[in-house]
């Protein structure tokens, strides 16, 4: 990957600043890396550990650190090993971001740039963290306890162990950890996370096709409610609502000013507008292109009528004045209202489903005395004979009794 040069030269980034770190969770760009002045004495250096668990360390060695190093950090007790993701000015801007108080904050050090041994006594504390989370969810449930042990990080030493954990209310652990320390023989440290920030720390892919939000960019989770999809006319299907969090998603409070902004505009659902013709009630509403459907009747979708903002509140002031316009003059909207009967869900999801419909064009025959096809051939004629206007029939039997009476044949008949 080459670094990025304007083509006059007046900005450059290099490429070890875009790259992205290992763990692929919260990346971050450094888009000072190329400045000389990025350099400060008191250097601030931000580590990342597993999927989202980020420190601030101090440089106080001043040691050559560049994105993407492996270092030995204090971990007290004992040291972690984590990777730097970033270095320079830009660090004081993350932790403001992150809303840390350098007074309160306890920064430790930076032992060294990680050994081949470091690496090697990390990897085999983190090749244990699968079997720990198995059985530390089993010790959790023999104990009757209410809680999910979401994820397990062992320090980079192998001394101690971080229990992540998820409870809708208080967990008396003390018992807990009395037995996971007998059990695994390290320090234990237990750390409450809620649905969200277990989805951020697992990582994965929304239905929008990019990785989710909550492991890339956000670390500040705000609460959603459904009346977000309301506001934005979203179909509220649970399903289609639900992140991989089980949570309503992220996203849904993303435009909320926007349409909150444009609802604002629209006129109020109980106003009815008078016109010549008809009273037009409210049906729908569209408030980014700011357009507002109404329905000659207040129950049913009939006739609709669909006009812009500015159209409906002149004739709120007509109506307010006493007067009354000629017609709504908006545009016709057709509601065609299908017929939808009960439809079975079972069977949508197996993998087999579309065998069936290779077996017809195998040639397979199907059996003489499955009547089912006929009876479906059968209901739909019904249903068409019950449809078909009265008029018609009556129609129809006008007509033939006129043919009876105009047939020369007839009519001699009726003459003798």
């Amino acid at each position: 990957m080459e670094d990025f040069t304007l083509n006059n030269g007046a900005s450059r980034i290099t490429s070890a600043a875009c790259r992205r770190n290992s763990a692929h969770m919260l990346p971050v760009t450094d888009w000072l890396s190329d400045l000389p002045e990025n350099i400060a004495e008191d250097d601030l250096v931000e580590v990342q550990f597993k999927n989202t668990r980020k420190g601030y360390y101090r440089n106080d060695e001043h040691l050559p650190l560049k994105k993407g190093d492996m270092v030995a950090v204090d971990a007290a007790p004992g040291h972690d090993i984590g990777e730097v993701t970033l270095t320079g000015l830009l660090v004081k801007k993350q932790m403001k971001k992150y809303r840390i108080d350098l007074s309160r904050y306890e920064i430790h050090t930076i032992y060294r740039l990680a050994t081949e041994q470091d690496l090697t006594r990390a990897a085999e504390a983190h090749a244990k963290e699968q079997d720990t989370m198995i059985k530390a969810r089993a010790l959790a449930k023999s104990l009757g306890l209410e809680m999910k042990v979401g994820d397990v990080e062992y320090q980079g030493d192998g001394a101690k162990a971080i229990f992540y954990y998820i409870a809708d209310g208080r967990v008396d652990f003390r018992q807990l950890i009395k037995v996971y320390a007998e059990t695994f023989r390290v320090r234990i440290e237990m750390k409450q996370i809620g649905a969200r920030q277990e989805a951020g720390r697992i990582g994965g892919t929304g239905p929008c096709g990019r990785e989710l939000c909550c492991s890339t960019w956000m670390t500040n989770f705000h609460s959603v409610g459904t009346g977000a999809a309301r506001l934005q006319n979203i179909s509220p299907n649970p399903q289609k609502l639900a992140g991989q969090c089980a949570k309503l998603k992220c996203c849904l409070n993303y435009e909320m000013d926007m349409y909150e902004e444009a609802a604002a505009k629209i006129p109020s659902r109980d106003i009815v507008l008078h016109t010549l013709d008809a009273d037009w009630h409210f049906f729908s509403s569209d408030p980014l292109m700011e357009k507002v459907t109404y329905s000659s009747d207040p129950h049913i979708p009939a006739n609709l009528q669909t006009i812009s903002i500015e159209q409906a509140n002149r004739i709120i002031e007509m109506n307010n004045a006493g007067q009354k316009p000629d017609s709504l003059g908006g545009q016709s909207t057709s509601a065609e209202v299908a017929e939808v009967g009960y439809l079975s869900g079972v069977g949508q999801d197996d993998l087999n489903r579309f065998d069936n419909r290779m077996s017809g064009k195998k040639g397979k025959r199907k059996d003489p005395k499955d009547k089912q096809p006929r009876q479906r051939e059968q209901q739909r004629r019904d249903r068409q004979q019950r449809l078909r206007p009265r008029n018609e029939q009556e129609g129809r039997r006008g007509d033939n009794a006129a043919n009876n009476n105009d047939n020369p044949i007839n009519s001699e008949k009726g003459n003798e």
